[in-house]
This record gives C-alpha cells, structure tokens and sequence, in this order.
C-alpha cells in the first residue's frame, strides 16, 4: 500500500514536473526571442547615432579635404570593440576608405548576397539597420547615405542626390552570447524555482490528498473483508470531505444490501434443507457447487467433501446411472428426467426419480444444471399395489359385464322357449300357431349364437385383444336388435318404430358390439316407457351417422346424465350399471360417441355418432 502511495506521489511530481518544465521552456523562449529583439533594437540606436556621429565628422573633414585625417579617423572607429568593420563606399560602390583595407573586396557590389539582404525589398521597406549572415559570422550592418549637400557641390555634380554610403558592422555575436548568458541564469533560476515548487506541491499533495484517498482505500478494504460498519472520517467543507460524505452513503447502502442478501441467503439455505428432496447444483464439468442436506445424507458426506468435487467421484456414489442425465441436459439444452436405484442403509433399495433441468445465463448460454434427487420407493410400491387393484378390478367388471351381457340373451331365449311350450302344450296345429313357433324357435337361436359372440368377446378382452372392425350395415344391424327386443316390447305394450334411410349406410364395427349396444338402448328405453307408449329409432347420414334412440319414459334428471356411463351406476333397480358404460366404450373403440338430452317427465333421446361411410338423407318409415 506505501509504495503504491509513493508511486503515485512519484507520478504525480512527475507529472507536476513536465508541466512546470515545458511552462519554464515556452516562456524561456518567448524570452529569449524577445531579450534578442531588444538587444539588437538597442544595437541598431546605438549604431545608428554612432553612424550619424561618424558621418558628420567625416563631412566635416571632406570639406577640409584632408584625406590622411579621414582614413585615421576612420581606422580608429574601426579599433572599438564591438565594431566589426567600418567602410565608405561612394555612390558606385567602390570602396573609398575602410577600417580592414583589402578584406571586403567585391563585398559591397548591388549584386553581392550582402547587398541583397537589403536590395531585394523595396526602398520603402529597406530600413537602416539589419542582421545579415556573412562569412566572418552574423553582424548588424548599419546604413548611413552621405548626402549631396550644397557645401559639397563644388566637389560633386548637383545632379546627384547622394556622394556615398556610410557602413558600419557591428558583431551580433557578442549580442547572441550576452542573451545566451541572460538566458542561462534565466534558465538556472527557474530550475532552482521549478524544483521549489514540484518538492512543494507534492508535499501539499501527499499530506492533503493522498494521505487522506488512503482512508478511502484502508476503509474500502475492511468493507471487502466483512467490516461492514467501517466509514471514512468527513471531517472539513473540500471535495474529499464531500466525497466521503457519498461514499459513507453508499457504503452504508451496500451493507443493508448486504445484510438482506445473507438474510435471503439464509433463509433460502433453511429453505432448501428443510425439503427432503435431493438438491444439488452442478457446473458444466460436473463439479457440485450447492448442495441440501438431504443430497449429502444419500451421498453420505459433508459439505466440505463434496463441494467442488465431481458428482461421479463420490464414495460411495449416490447415482448408478450410466446414462447420466446431468450430461443430457447439457448436451441437449433441456429437462431430463431418470429413475435410479439407489443402495441405502441396511442393505436396502431405494428408488429415486431424477430431474436434471438447465440453469442459463443472462445471454441465454448453459452455466449450470440443478438436479433434484425425489424418492418414490414408496409411490412405485403404490402403484404396484394400484396396478394390482386394477386388474382385480377390471376382472370385476368383465364378469359383472359378462353377467350382464348374457342375461339378456338368455332372458329372451327363456321368454322365446316359453312361448314354444305354451304353443306346443296347447295341443293345437293350425299354421298360424305354427308360424310363430318357427319365429320364437328362430329368436332363440339368434340369443344363442349372440350368447356365443359375447362370450368370445369377454375372451378376447380378458386377453387384451380387441376386434379390428368390419364394414357393417348399420340397416340390417338395427333390424336384428329390434327382433330381438320385440318380445320384450310386446310384453311391455311398448311399440317400437324404426325410421330408415332409403340408402343403406354402412359403418366399420364389431357386428355383435353394435348389436349389444342397440339392444342395450332399446332395452332401457322400453323398461323407461309405460305401457302404450312408442319407442323410436332414426339413422341419419352425412359427415358422420347418427343413431337416435328416443323414448316417451319418465326422463332422466341433468346431475344424472352423466353419471348413467359410469361403470356401476344405475338408476333402475336391479340394474347393474355397466350397459352404457360398456356401449360408450365400444363407441369410442370405433372413433365414435353416445350423447344424450333428456327433460324429466318428457322422455330421452341417446345419439350414437360413428364416422360414416356412405350416406342418404332420404327416409322409410318402417312398423
């Protein structure tokens, strides 16, 4: 932590530092650009007015004419110090005297570099003075023109304006090493300056800031390691003190936060090991990452041995599939459920009903997968037990429902052979008597034969096995259950009337079933009708076959109408309750239903639909 502080205030200095230095370097150079133009300003006064002095003393003895005194005065100018060279040239340019005779030859022709400096402006932007490159050095000439006054005349032609020029250099090197020198104690100063504030600067910083960022970062980390009451001091009115105000804030959100996450948590966690189902919460290499205390009780381990251990590496494993179905679950994205058998204590099987279901992420990828381990040893040995009921309750309903079956035929092949002895005890041969002994004699045969096709049915079905189905005239069919039923209505006083189609319709059916379930609504309908009454039945064609059994009996009540297909519900007595029940059956085995609409006191109508397989909407009515 120090000397991540001591970094930071390094940086921070550093930082400081190249600020100051690139600040002191700009105004260094803006200074010394500006300390040079100064000089070189008071440089050219200063050659400016010596030029002028020199030239009124040279006038002064051209008009002596004493040329000897002119060429000393102007080698003792040419001796100071500063003065590079000083020459008069005339108004062509030759040379006429100078302080270094012989070294500036051709030097001053209009078209030398020297001459050009100045000469290539035009004379409205030419000044006196200028700071020209030569190849002694870099010197500030000076240009002084000696004018044609009217005293000169008498020498000179009046038609000139100017006798000569007047020269004079000064070394600008001299002026270069006097900024040089400014500059370096300029430049020493404000190093000396800059490291006075840098060392001050990151003093202020290190005791005003950064000593107080590490409460912050002292404070952050106790937060981090469970101190969650910890805060930063607020004293004072800066940006920190502010700064700590928000923090102690959010700290102080943080740790409510906090609190109701471990309160969840806990009561998540009593939760989860309150179920007695297995729970437990894998990665994608099967690794456990939660697990309840019941998981750990069929795994039998603790915590700490199986969190982050692989699910197949524990000892002894509480799973033996070999189709895994975490594994499925992350292959296939989706629920997968198996069933396990499990050794338990004292040398036990326990079977165990697994769902494995995924967990996915905020982007929807597979993360994890979440495993619930269910013991249903119990639920499998109830359903044993219901399967068993089952079936001895299935064989209860194939015998009452045989018991019932027959009883029919056998009850009209009794009235039938009755009938046959009163005839033929009677004594009496005429062919009318005769003709209805054939009739009751054929009746007989035809319950016998259907006593034949219910007891092969019943065998088939106590053997699982159902008839396929076959076309079947649905006309010839409802003839032979009205024969059938016919002694019956007799001895009720009940008409029954058929209402055919001229078409004959055809449905896929067992022949006897459909003749079972005929009977078996014209029998109810008969036994619901008082004497004198009418029994009716009607087919219809179309999309699917209707068959329409109505009555004029008592009516059956609406919390009824239900009920009647029920197995054992009865509302006659005597009933055994198992004729609509087996006749819907049989219906529905065919892709059909039975509906029924009934008015206390009005009578009912039962329709059986069956899909059709040719249809006629015209009708013959049949007595």
């Amino acid at each position: 932590m120090k000397l991540r502080f001591a970094s930071m205030t390094v940086g921070l200095a550093l930082g400081v530092t190249v600020a100051v230095v690139v600040a002191c370097t700009v105004a260094a150079y803006v200074f010394s650009t500006r300390h040079f133009h100064s000089l070189l300003d008071t440089a050219r006064t200063s050659a400016l007015a010596e030029s002028e002095l020199i030239r009124t003393a040279l006038e002064h003895q051209m008009m002596s004419n004493d040329r000897t005194l002119i060429a000393q005065m102007i080698e003792s100018f040419g001796k100071q110090s500063r003065v590079e060279q000083l020459v008069v040239i005339d108004r062509n340019g030759t040379e006429r005297y100078s302080s270094k005779p012989g070294v500036t030859q051709n030097e001053f022709r209009i078209d030398s570099p020297t001459c050009q400096a100045c000469h290539r402006d035009p004379p409205e932007r030419r000044g006196s003075s200028r700071v020209i490159e030569t190849k002694g050095g870099t010197i500030l000439r000076t240009v002084v023109p000696i004018r044609n006054r009217q005293e000169c005349q008498r020498c000179h032609s009046p038609q000139q304006k100017i006798n000569g020029v007047l020269i004079l250099d000064y070394n600008a090197g001299e002026i270069r090493e006097a900024m040089t020198r400014d500059l370096r104690w300029m430049v020493a100063g404000t190093g000396a300056l800059t490291f006075v504030i840098v060392g001050a600067i990151a003093l202020v910083i290190r005791v005003a800031v950064l000593r107080r960022l590490q409460r912050f970062e002292n404070t952050a980390r106790l937060i981090s390691q469970g101190d969650l009451e910890r805060r930063v001091p607020t004293e004072g009115s800066d940006t920190l003190s502010w700064l700590a105000k928000e923090f102690n804030e959010m700290a102080d959100s943080v740790s409510h936060l906090v609190g109701e996450v471990r309160t969840q948590r806990e009561r998540l966690e009593t939760v989860i090991n309150s179920i007695d189902d297995g729970i437990v919460v894998l990665d994608g290499e099967r690794k456990i990452i939660a697990a309840n205390d019941a998981f750990l009780l069929r795994a039998n381990s603790s915590r700490e041995q199986v969190l982050g251990c692989s699910c197949y590496k524990l000892e002894p494993g509480p799973c033996n599939l070999s189709d895994c179905p975490t594994l499925a679950c992350l292959k296939a994205g989706a629920r997968q459920v198996r069933i396990c058998e499990r050794k338990a204590g004292n040398n036990t099987v326990a079977w165990e009903e697994i769902h494995a279901s995924p967990i996915l992420d905020a982007s929807g990828r597979l993360t994890q997968v979440v495993e619930v381990w269910r013991d249903i040893s119990d639920r499998r040995a109830a359903e044993a037990k219901l399967a068993e009921s089952y079936r001895l309750a299935s064989v209860g309903v194939l015998a009452s429902g045989f018991s019932h079956e027959m009883n029919t035929p056998l009850a009209t092949t009794l009235m039938c052979v009755e009938g046959i002895l009163r005839e033929t005890q009677g004594g009496q041969d005429c062919p009318k008597d005769q003709a209805r002994i054939l009739e009751q004699a054929a009746i007989a045969r035809e319950q016998i034969l259907r006593c034949r096709g219910i007891t092969q049915h019943f065998l088939r079905l106590s053997r699982g096995q159902r008839s396929g189905g076959e076309i079947v005239d649905l006309n010839a069919a409802i003839a032979a259950a009205r024969r059938l039923v016919e002694p019956t209505a007799r001895t009720a006083s009940v008409t029954v009337e058929v209402q055919f189609c001229t078409t004959t319709l055809h449905v896929r059916a067992d022949e006897a079933e459909l003749q079972n379930l005929l009977v078996n609504l014209l029998l109810n309908a008969i036994q619901a009708s008082k004497a004198g009454a009418k029994v009716i039945v009607a087919t219809q064609g179309g999309d699917a076959i209707h068959i329409r059994v109505t009555d004029e009996g008592c009516g059956i009540a609406p919390e009824y109408q239900q009920k009647i297909f029920e197995p054992f519900f009865s509302l006659r007595q005597g009933g055994t309750g198992l004729g609509l029940f087996l006749s819907l059956n049989a219906v529905r085995s065919w892709g059909g239903t039975i509906a029924v609409e009934s008015a206390l006191g009005k009578g009912s109508t039962f329709t059986v639909v069956m899909p059709a397989i040719n249809t006629s909407p015209q009708l013959k009515v049949e007595r």
